[in-house]
């Protein structure tokens, strides 16, 4: 989207997102990172982070303008795309979500619980990492993974070009299956001790 500023009787054009996809999760996560401050502070720092706007001149916007350009913004996030996107690129590299999560590990589990209670927000490059992996082998729309080993150092940084809107439709089907497992898993649990006792 481009935006015209007037600015001692000159225009300027400049260009702010078209796209929630064009916001990487490292930029979002610098926007989470202001809504803790003032609404003015949140604005200024959004509209500099999300289009070329020297932030000089964001500070020198009218406000009609500034309400303007955060309602786009606005528009654009919840008119992004949920949907799950299984398999990304980022850097020319094929990462797939993790195929089958009743397949996951200790491993995964253990770490997945850790960035959550750490405080998801700051963790989710790491989160990320865990959930998408390079697709070792693929046929259509079915693939592996490499397999997981928790280091995770160099993908989490790869990660953090994610989009937005990839980490986000990643985080509703996370947290949609980690409901339901919330409610299944107790019931199952005691399925298997019952069974366990038997043997």
């Amino acid at each position: 989207m481009k935006v015209n500023i007037r600015k001692d009787g000159k225009v300027k054009e400049f260009k702010l997102i078209s796209s929630w996809k064009d916001v990487t999760l490292e930029k979002w996560l610098k926007l989470i990172d202001f809504e803790s401050g003032s609404k003015c502070e949140e604005a200024e720092e959004t509209i500099a982070a999300l289009s070329d706007i020297p932030k000089k001149l964001v500070k020198e916007l009218a406000l009609r303008d500034v309400a303007v350009i955060m309602s786009r913004v606005a528009e654009l996030q919840v008119g992004q795309d949920n949907t799950l996107k299984n398999i990304i690129t980022i850097n020319d590299v094929e990462y797939g979500f993790h195929p089958d999560l009743s397949e996951i590990t200790l491993g995964e589990y253990a770490d997945i619980e850790t960035f959550i209670k750490n405080g998801i927000d700051k963790q989710l490059p790491e989160l990320m990492a865990v959930l998408y992996r390079p697709i070792t082998e693929k046929k259509n729309d079915i693939y592996t993974i490499d397999a997981y080993d928790g280091n995770i150092r160099i993908r989490t940084e790869e990660m953090k070009q994610m989009s937005a809107e990839q980490v986000q439709s990643a985080l509703m089907f996370f947290f949609a299956l980690g409901k339901k497992l919330s409610e299944i898993m107790p019931s199952y649990l005691m399925e298997q001790l019952k069974e366990m006792k038997t043997q």
